[in-house]
């Protein structure tokens, strides 16, 4: 169970690259700013269901 909280956190720093990649790129005027910049929220979204998704799991490991 230790693995999921660790790839949990490697979203979060895929989403900070990409992020990273996308301002680059917006100032740059190329075009592929907007794929950068919606992989980074693509990246944040998968953090936040990964880490409701595991806490049910727990939970429902807790209680039986």
């Amino acid at each position: 169970m230790k693995y999921y909280k660790i790839f949990q956190y490697a979203y979060l720093v895929f989403a900070v690259l990409f992020l990273y990649d996308g301002i680059s790129k917006w100032g740059d005027g190329t075009n592929g700013a907007y794929i950068s910049l919606g992989l980074a929220a693509l990246a944040v979204f998968m953090f936040f269901f990964r880490r409701k998704f595991s806490k049910k799991i727990e939970n429902r490991d807790n209680s039986k």
